[in-house]
């Protein structure tokens, strides 16, 4: 029924004020009218309803409502009426709002001066004979009471809007936390994407860029490259339904995955850029350690989108590749000799560096690229053994 009745009053406010002030104005002009006799009964009603009109002001003007409905009563109790809580009545109200929408301060300030200004009035027209302390008590107890009921009104519409506050915020940093998974995850599988899209297909064009050369004064070496070039699109194309695979499949179990690559396949990478014509030599310095499986995916994709580059962009037959182990360190570097007449760059450029820079960043390492003093281009690679 509580329930009911609440919803009726916020669909209709403004119908809800207007039975509201009229229960007012009845309740309190049976007092005001004490203020004639009984042939003139109408000036406590006209107070009452000067008094009432000024209420609907209360929520933009609380203090200035205070002082009207104040002076009215202090108006219709120096006539010789009783200062009980129905002539009080709209000094309860207008007071209550005024502790909802004013500061401590401002409502201290207001209580003072309507105990100082309605005391002499109650203590002047002491009809029952109560003694004073009575009437003192019950003057500051129906003053205190709307200050207390609106202060504890005020706080829970606080916390009440604190609460939703710090949910909505919550909400926010859900959503945007939520935002920054997606982009990151975007951008590792647009990373996986380029490394085994730009590296097979480079290295299926060198390859058959070779086999087409060698096709009239090689045929059985040119076959054997055409072999290999069936062999890298095989692979690119696993490569690429198998990170596919993973978009698609919302629940994939580690037992169906095949094992990331790393730098055991190192001398798979090396042959099949010989077969497209690339030379390549290894160097290993130092002891080598095991890599943990991030560090070791990496510094294979590192040295794949090296090679890669290689091949797409510089004229030269061979390149160098050199490994330097240290206690905790391992330093990879993809450096060629250059030539003096380098192949044209596709046109709007690629993202290799970009991604070998953001592979090292997220294995907890650093990488260089540039031009080398003595010619050539080369790739560092400064990775921790263990991420």
């Amino acid at each position: 029924m509580l329930v009911h009745l609440r919803r009726q009053a916020q669909q209709y406010p403004r119908l809800v004020e207007v039975v509201f002030l009229l229960l007012v104005w009845a309740a309190t002009s049976n007092q005001y009218r004490r203020t004639g006799t009984d042939s003139m009964w109408w000036p406590g009603f006209v107070i009452a309803g000067v008094v009432c009109a000024s209420l609907p002001a209360r929520r933009r003007h609380p203090g200035l409502v205070v002082s009207l409905t104040t002076l009215g009563t202090v108006l219709v109790g120096s006539q010789g009426c009783v200062v009980g809580p129905l002539l009080l009545l709209p000094v309860i109200v207008a007071l209550y709002e005024l502790t909802l929408r004013s500061g401590q301060r401002a409502v201290l300030i207001h209580c003072l001066c309507i105990a100082l200004v309605l005391l002499p009035t109650s203590l002047r027209w002491d009809s029952e004979g109560d003694p004073w302390v009575d009437q003192v008590v019950s003057l500051a107890f129906w003053i205190l009471l709307p200050v207390m009921y609106g202060s504890a009104v005020r706080s829970r519409r606080a916390y009440l809007n604190a609460v939703q506050a710090r949910a909505e915020q919550a909400e926010r940093i859900l959503e945007e936390e939520a935002r920054h998974r997606v982009y990151e995850e975007r951008i590792r599988i647009a990373r996986e994407l380029h490394d085994v899209v730009a590296h097979h297909m480079a290295l299926a064009n060198a390859q058959a860029g070779t086999a087409a050369h060698l096709y009239r004064t090689r045929p059985e070496q040119a076959h054997a490259i055409l072999a290999e070039l069936t062999v890298t699109t095989t692979e690119a194309l696993r490569e690429l339904q198998a990170t596919v695979g993973l978009l698609r499949e919302s629940d994939t179990t580690q037992e169906s995955l095949e094992p990331a690559p790393g730098l055991d396949r190192l001398d798979d990478l090396v042959a099949a850029f010989a077969a497209a014509g690339l030379h390549l030599t290894v160097d290993t310095d130092g002891p080598r350690q095991p890599l943990s499986a991030g560090t070791d995916l990496t510094a294979f994709r590192i040295v794949q989108e090296a090679l890669t580059n290689v091949a797409k962009h510089a004229a030269v037959s061979t390149a160098h590749i050199q490994l330097v182990y240290t206690r905790d360190q391992l330093a990879i570097t993809v450096s060629d000799e250059g030539n003096p007449l380098p192949r044209p760059r596709a046109r709007g450029g690629g993202f290799g560096l970009v991604g070998m820079r953001e592979r090292a960043q997220s294995a907890g390492g650093h990488l260089r690229a540039g031009r080398r003093p003595e010619g050539g281009f080369a790739v560092t690679a400064e990775l921790p053994i263990h991420t």
